[in-house]
């Protein structure tokens, strides 16, 4: 169970972080599931073959799963959309030869890219079984999965327990309803409401409470690194299709990839992605004005050698309320920071503090123009976008994320 850092004393104050052996990059490119076409390169198929599973075993796991999955979701693993949108492009102002590129999320598996952070965890954990490494010896003896969320993460993970009859607690603000506590009550999901107690530290009450029943014995499914690492490896699956899509289509290469920021995972894992595919687009990565833990930490740590010895210098909670039109971003803290320092880093990209007003015109501008049923926290890297383009020539070719179906259409 390679959860979290070993060294690690119960602050979370360290990471771990995916190495690559150095072996060649291989695709599977007759399979449409990236979970199967890119498993060379995943944690979870390491960790299968280093204990003697065959590769044909593998990957009858993944479309097993994937059919359980199909029995829930009518959704199963594949290849999402990539593609310039017309429309948005000469809104903006962009030449033929440059443009603004989508990937389009809300088809994926609940409705988002969470599902694919989800995954690769749930592959572990089900290979453990099958190999008789985990304390439990019969199903009805699982620990029950947790996670902390009250939207698109929540879903997936609720999404994929359910498909394979898993008990999962979700640790929800107080004030958290609608369309998506109900879709939680359908999926068997325990709902957990965390009011703010007095004697609380610092941070989000969802995370403290989803951490407490961790420590009782909980499986942290998480798409937070430093609570499961195993998430960074499937969030990895959309930067390698980016990569493939370009060179199958013979698209233009990207002058940066607009990627939004709330706990981290999602910017760190594309921009992982596309650097390990041979793309080393340039991060941008996007907070709101109502909530920007990440922008502040890159300010401070941006030119220290190594800024995850002095985490409290660079991250702490944001301390004023967080507030959004896009409140899937609105995390407290950005938890994979130390990943998203990484790529900024590597990538020599940016972090874009986008106005409110630019979310809301995001939010109205992406679906009217594209017709995808994207949510506002799904537009928010096409509000970093709209704050960043003066950087950007016409000919420019940049990506944004579209990520999160909008539930009240």
């Amino acid at each position: 169970m390679p959860w979290r850092c070993p060294h690690e004393t119960g602050d979370r104050r360290h990471v771990l972080l995916l190495e690559d052996d150095g072996g060649p990059f291989v695709a599977d490119e007759l399979d449409d599931n990236p979970f199967v076409r890119f498993r060379h390169q995943m944690a979870w198929w390491a960790f299968g073959r280093s204990r003697g599973m065959a590769d044909d075993e593998l990957v009858g796991l993944v479309n097993d799963l994937d059919e359980e999955l199909m029995s829930v979701d009518d959704t199963g693993f594949a290849m999402t959309p990539y593609g310039r949108s017309p429309e948005l492009s000469d809104l903006l102002g962009f030449t033929p030869y440059g443009g603004v590129w989508i990937k389009d999320e809300t088809g994926n598996v609940a409705g988002s890219q969470k599902a694919r952070h989800l995954f690769s965890i749930l592959l572990h954990l089900r290979i453990a079984e099958f190999l008789g490494l985990t304390p439990w010896k019969f199903t009805d003896d699982r620990p029950a999965l947790a996670i902390s969320s009250c939207g698109n993460a929540a879903i997936a993970a609720s999404t994929l327990a359910a498909a394979v009859d898993w008990p999962i607690d979700v640790f929800i603000p107080e004030w958290a309803g609608g369309v998506v506590v109900d879709i939680l009550d359908e999926l068997g999901a325990r709902v957990n409401r965390c009011p703010r107690r007095p004697d609380d530290p610092a941070g989000d009450p969802t995370v403290l409470r989803f951490r407490e029943a961790v420590a009782a014995g909980a499986i942290p499914f998480s798409v937070q690194g430093p609570e499961n690492a195993l998430c960074l490896d499937g969030g990895r699956t959309i930067g390698w299709e980016i990569a493939d899509q370009i060179r199958a289509s013979g698209s233009p290469s990207l002058d940066a990839v607009f990627v939004q920021v709330g706990g981290g995972a999602f910017a760190a894992s594309v921009s992982r992605g596309l650097s390990e595919s041979g793309m080393n687009v340039p991060l941008y990565a996007v907070q709101t004005q109502g909530c920007a833990p990440l922008a502040r930490a890159w300010a401070t740590a941006r030119h220290e050698a190594n800024p995850a010895a002095n985490w409290a210098t660079h991250m702490w909670p944001w301390e004023s309320e967080p507030h959004s039109l896009a409140d899937g971003i609105l995390d407290d803290e950005t938890y994979d920071w130390v990943a998203d320092v990484d790529q900024l880093r590597r990538t020599s990209g940016e972090v874009v503090v986008a106005s409110e007003d630019l979310v809301v015109l995001a939010s109205t501008m992406g679906v009217e123009t594209t017709g995808i049923p994207v949510s506002p926290t799904g537009t928010a890297g096409l509000a970093g976008l709209l704050a960043a383009q003066s950087a950007f020539t016409p000919n420019a070719n940049v990506a944004v994320m579209f990520s999160g179906i909008d539930r009240s259409m």
